[in-house]
């Protein structure tokens, strides 16, 4: 009951916080934040692709929010002159430059990191983290295990820091606009919710295993998995479509769209039944050493028989609905249904071809403040995080790591559905399988010593 509340709560200030100009601010002024003029000194752990990314939403929060941006982290040294050279060209001074996140932590002067690490690592980093006192951003999905996301919880209230999952819809102000909509009964009572990850994808190949580069440190970055002999092809991205570092694409693009149909259904709790079911598609195994499907269709009920579709499909595709939705959302109530792509979204009711309602601000991915990156809810986002750690509120967060933890927990389930090719009930209290030990091995991971997220946080 009180995570219920919690979550009506946090709902309607994550309401409230797109009316001071777009920017994620809470209703209250920004000028009024205790310790708003105060510097947030900021490191990002893992700067490949996502990470990039990280680099220039906090670089560009400079000013706008007082961001200094004064470490990158990743095990990968091959990275760092053109990372260095982006933050020099984005903020005119030079980080420092680290591989081991621990020294990171370890650091004082450091406030908060930002991780965009590989899914394997995501609890852990972010534990350690906790533990050293240092606020959270952390990618999507928030966890690789359902286990160890129940720890990344306990390790945020045990250590009072604040950890925003990167799931940035839950900041764009049309999406926010449309599940209040949702949530106000705006076609009647939600019965079913769909999302879709369409990404066609080619086979990336197979190579043999090799030493790593000189420049990785192989052994930090497989972290918790088992150890296995290094080989390009299961390295850097493909690590995605791989069980021990990846959670394919359901658990890639997919998480964006989990989180988004279940914030719609309104439901911050597990569903009750599990059935997923794919394969591998168009691609030879002779060709291709993946191990995640690339088309999956995955079903949840929850205990009051509302319904969860989720369906990935990584082959040539048409979209879906009038919005040709190939990366959204589609929701289904008793008077009527709704359609979500990116930030544009329209309502139809009933059976009329016309929509009667629909996105009310911009859509364009240029927002009007030129601080602000191109991607709608990118540094908004950020934003969010920033202001929350100065608020020193959870309910500040758009997405506080339990928010994060329930949408990363639905493709984690489906997974565990699709790999033993059987339907799933599942007890949400306990975060337990209903009498099924195999299932309930897949919750967590063998750890790696000494890479071991611990029982007591």
């Amino acid at each position: 009951m009180t995570e219920r509340r919690d979550f009506i709560k946090k709902s309607l200030v994550g309401t409230a916080g797109i009316a001071i100009g777009g920017l994620g601010f809470s209703a209250k002024s920004y000028a009024s934040i205790m310790g708003s003029n105060e510097r947030v000194t900021m490191a990002v752990i893992g700067i490949r692709g996502r990470g990039k990314d990280h680099i220039k939403g906090w670089g560009t929060l400079k000013d706008n929010r007082n961001v200094f941006l004064k470490t990158i982290c990743d095990v990968d040294e091959e990275l760092y002159p053109e990372r260095v050279k982006t933050v020099q060209d984005l903020v005119g001074t030079k980080p420092l430059t680290e591989w081991d996140m621990r020294k990171v932590f370890d650091d004082k002067e450091i406030d908060a990191v930002s991780i965009a690490t590989p899914n394997h690592w995501h609890a852990l980093a972010t534990i350690w983290a906790a533990q050293a006192g240092k606020h959270v951003y952390c990618e999507k999905p928030a966890t690789h295990e359902i286990w160890e996301g129940r720890k990344m919880i306990e390790a945020a209230r045990k250590y009072n820091v604040r950890v925003q999952v990167g799931f940035q819809n839950r900041s764009i102000a049309n999406v926010m606009e449309a599940i209040k909509f949702l949530h106000e009964g705006g076609i009647g009572d939600v019965y079913m919710a769909k999302g879709n990850c369409y990404k066609p994808r080619d086979s990336f190949g197979i190579a043999p295993d090799s030493m790593p580069p000189a420049t990785l440190h192989y052994d930090r970055w497989l972290g918790p998995a088992q150890w296995r002999a290094y080989n390009v092809k299961k390295g850097h991205y493909n690590w995605h479509w791989f069980w021990d570092t990846g959670n394919g694409d359901t658990g890639n693009q997919g998480p964006h769209q989990f989180d988004i149909a279940r914030w719609g259904l309104n439901k911050n709790e597990h569903p009750v039944s599990i059935y997923s079911t794919g394969g591998i598609y168009g691609i030879s195994p002779k060709e291709c050493a993946q191990e995640t499907p690339n088309t999956q269709t995955s079903l949840f009920t929850y205990k009051d028989g509302k319904v969860l579709e989720f369906e990935t499909r990584g082959r040539y595709t048409n979209g879906e609905s009038s919005l040709n939705i190939k990366i959204g959302n589609m929701f289904y109530g008793t008077d009527g249904y709704m359609e979500v792509n990116g930030s544009t979204w329209k309502a139809f009711r009933k059976r009329e071809r016309e929509p009667f309602a629909g996105s009310s601000k911009e859509t364009s991915n240029t927002p009007k403040d030129p601080t602000f990156l191109a991607a709608p809810g990118g540094t908004e986002h950020y934003a969010n995080f920033i202001d929350s750690i100065r608020s020193g509120s959870n309910y500040d967060l758009h997405c506080d790591i339990r928010e994060g933890f329930y949408s990363s927990a639905l493709p984690l389930l489906a997974n565990v559905s699709y790999r033993l090719k059987r339907e799933l009930t599942f007890m949400g209290k306990y975060e337990k399988f209903a009498n099924d030990p195999e299932a309930d091995m897949m919750l967590t991971r063998n750890y790696r010593r000494p890479y071991v997220v611990p029982e007591n946080v």
